[in-house]
């Protein structure tokens, strides 16, 4: 496939560099420039881009940047991009350390629905709720007994399984999480954010959630 991925930071660059092992052709792009990305060339094989040519002819797109940052992408960046083609979105909402507030995640919008409303392209949720290092280096080959699980989430079956199947190509096993408004069982603050463990762990995990946000991610009153 050919991808574009929006975000050059610890998880836009693991991405990057698992998905070029995996043998496809990755164009990356940061807020800075093509020319501030010799380094992340070089360490994952991908070719460095700008925001606009990253979503342009591409088979699947990634946005991996603070979500704060969504809104200020070039107005219109998706909108010659066709409505089949999977958006990726790997952000997550830090309202006290990072983001500020988010009137309509306040409320009870899951962040993925809110990404795709800032950008007018339908979102499937993956690759959240695990650390770029774990990422980066617990991929596992299909069957091994201690294969971690990552969920998955999104409105279109057809892009969700092009998602899964990059899930499982990059050694992880993906877990169907349901549609895009059930994405806040993946989380920051729900049970399977960042504890990472096999199909089982993490389906158990997905049906404890619980739809409140903890006080840790939610804006402060």
């Amino acid at each position: 496939m050919k991808i574009g991925i929006i975000g050059a930071g610890h998880i836009g660059g693991t991405l990057a560099k698992l998905f070029t092992g995996a043998g496809h052709s990755v164009e990356i792009a940061n807020s800075r420039g093509p020319q501030t990305l010799t380094e992340v060339e070089h360490q994952t094989g991908a070719k460095a881009a700008t925001v606009e040519k990253v979503v342009h002819g591409k088979d699947l797109i990634v946005v991996t940047i603070p979500l704060i940052a969504v809104k200020l992408l070039p107005a219109g960046l998706f909108a010659k991009v066709p409505a089949e083609t999977p958006v990726i979105d790997t952000c997550n909402y830090y309202p006290r350390q990072r983001d500020g507030r988010v009137e309509a995640i306040e409320k009870g919008m899951t962040e993925s629905q809110w990404v795709a409303s800032q950008i007018g392209h339908s979102t499937i949720k993956a690759f959240n709720n695990i650390t770029f290092k774990r990422l980066g280096s617990d991929g596992k080959p299909k069957g091994d007994p201690g294969r971690l699980a990552l969920p998955v989430s999104g409105d279109d079956p057809g892009q969700k399984a092009i998602v899964m199947g990059l899930v499982d190509q990059v050694g992880f096993d993906p877990i169907d999480n349901g549609t895009l408004s059930e994405s806040w069982r993946h989380q920051p603050g729900t049970p399977s954010y960042l504890n990472n463990g096999g199909v089982a762990a993490v389906s158990e995990q997905l049906k404890a959630a619980r739809p409140t946000r903890v006080p840790e991610f939610s804006a402060a009153a």
